[in-house]
Formats: C-alpha cells, structure tokens, sequence
C-alpha cells in the first residue's frame, strides 16, 4: 500500500480541480451597535519630502518604532551613517517611482481602511476589552512589510504594489504573490492570531500536531475577523491550490498517518510539512508547501462544528492540542 500510496501522490493535483467553487463566508457577527472606525497616519509622502538631514532626524525622533524597528536603526554601525543613507534613499530618483506606484495602487487609502474597521470591529466583537493601534502607513524602499504590537502597526505599502509593480521584494514567486493589497488586512489578522496575547499553546507540547494546531487556529481566528475573505487569502494557496488539497485531504491524510507525522518531534519532519517551501513533494508535485498547517485550519474548523457552545476565545485560550485534535472527530477518509 505504501508503494500505491506513493504513485497516486505522484498524480495528486495533476487531474482537473474543480473550478467555480462558491466560497462561504463564515459567521458574519451583528455589529451594527460596535463599528470600529480607525485613524490612519499616512507617512509615505512625508519620507519624500526631506529638505535637510535635520528634518528627516526631527521625523524620526517623532516616530521611534519607526526608526529602530521598520528602518532597522540597530542594523547600522552609528546613527550618522543610519541617517545619511535614509537621507539618500529618500531623495533617490526611484524613490518617487515608488510613490508614485504606491498612490497608483492604493489611491486614498479607502479600501485598506475599510478592511481595517471590518477586521477591528469584528475584533472587538469577539473582544471587547480589546482597543485598535494606531496606525501609520509608509514606503520603505522594500526594506520592511508590515508590524504589529500591542499599540502599533506599521505597513510597508511598496511590499503590496502587486505583480505589476516596477519594483519588486526579492523573494520567491510562490512567497511574492502574497504581497498584494488584499493581503495586507489578513496578515495582519494572522499576526495576531499566532501571538500569544490570543493563542494559548502548549511550549512543552513540540509535536508537529502542536505546530498544526496553532496554525490552525491561527487561521480560524483571522478568518472570524474578515469572515468574506477567501481562505486562500489566509493560507497564501492559489485557488486551484486550496481546491486541489480539500478535493484530496484524504489522500493528505494517508501520508501524513504513514509518515507518523502528528506527535513526532523532528526538525526535518517540519521542515517537510510545516515550514515555508513551495511544494510538499512527500504528498505529491503539485501539493502546496505547509499542507500540515492546512490541515491543522480543517481540523479546528471541525473541532468547532463539533462543538458548537466553543466560542472563539474559547478555542484561542485552549493550549491542548491533543485534545482539540481529538474532540475534532477529522478523519477525511
């Protein structure tokens, strides 16, 4: 069987994936009496607009995280030499292509912020004490994406210009088409989801199925928060990609029992089916990369049709994997 398992794998996602497939939004929560409207500070025109080094310190000291954090200040060996360089990359011709581009893409703003009020209103739906950062905006010269904390985000909008984009962030094709507008609001969504503030696991816990788990969770809970965006978003599949994996889980299943990946501990094991890589070769050619944490969002997702009475800070509170594996009742076979 393992040899049969092995050659249909070969063959998995190379068929004909359904197409048209009509994506369901999750639970849309009432929030008609809780809108969150948030302000967005837009500095991507004032990096342009330096006349002096003393100006661009001025910014800067105004805007720390900024500064050490989005600009990567400690990455210098002084602050005259972290200044003369953003000095002149602000005033490089290609600076204000960028610019350019970025208001091309992105206009007003609208659409962003938008989707921003969507994610916090629903966000402070589920959490009520919970109170939106502040926000800023910014062009970097591809140096840095986004950043989340407690009390601030800061977005890179030349990451998110698009497969049009003059300019590009120098990575992978499979990892680059992530960076788009529509992205943006989602991971940030995610980036919450996997802190801890709201992800409770298990440190002692360093089975693949706790990985799974956590990501899986991760998923849920950035898909309640912008319950209309498509799953693929979320998880960075193509569409042909999530429709070739939910036509084949079980197959994915057979070799993720055979290979004994759910309680073992090994690096490589995770580097198989957990970390970034284009493809999961081990389940065949065309599988998308991290299929175990795919796995993991469809195994929560059906831990919480199964339990009905869970809400979601329930499930993000709960550290055991194990046993939400368990109550999940998952077998795709």
């Amino acid at each position: 069987m393992r040899i049969v398992l092995t050659l249909l794998a070969i063959g998995i996602f190379l068929s004909g994936c359904k197409t048209g497939t009509e994506e369901k939004c999750a639970f849309i929560p009432d929030t008609s009496n809780n809108k969150v409207a948030v302000e967005v500070e837009q500095l991507q025109d004032a990096v342009t607009e330096f006349s002096s080094k003393t100006e661009l310190v001025d910014f800067f000291s105004r805007n720390t995280a900024l500064r050490d954090i989005f600009f990567n200040r400690t990455g210098y060996p002084s602050d005259s030499v972290f200044i003369n360089e953003l000095y002149s990359r602000f005033n490089n011709p290609y600076f204000d292509s960028l610019l350019i581009d970025t208001h091309q893409v992105f206009g007003d703003l609208s659409e962003l912020k938008e989707e921003l009020n969507e994610a916090f209103t629903n966000l402070t739906y589920y959490y009520p004490n919970f109170s939106p950062p502040k926000i800023q905006t910014v062009i970097t010269g591809l140096e840095s994406d986004i950043y989340v904390s407690d009390s601030l985000i800061i977005i890179g909008l030349d990451y998110y210009l698009g497969p049009g984009a003059r300019y590009k962030p120098n990575m992978y094709d499979y990892m680059l088409r992530r960076y788009q507008k529509n992205f943006i609001v989602p991971s940030i969504m995610l980036l919450y989801g996997i802190d801890d503030q709201f992800n409770k696991t298990n440190l002692e816990d360093r089975t693949v199925l706790a990985d799974m788990i956590s990501y899986g969770k991760t998923y849920y809970f950035a898909k309640q928060m912008l319950p209309c965006v498509p799953d693929s978003v979320f998880i960075g599949y193509t569409q042909e990609e999530l429709e070739g994996s939910r036509d084949n889980s079980d197959l994915i299943w057979k070799r993720l029992v055979e290979d004994e990946v759910f309680y073992s501990t090994s690096h490589l094991i995770k580097q198989k089916y957990v970390a970034e890589r284009p493809k999961t070769l081990e389940v065949g050619e065309k599988c998308p990369g991290r299929i175990a944490t795919w796995v993991g969002w469809e195994v929560v997702k059906k831990y919480m049709d199964q339990n009905e009475s869970v809400t979601l800070p329930q499930l993000m509170q709960n550290p055991s994997a194990g046993e939400i594996f368990k109550a999940s009742k998952y077998r795709p076979m």
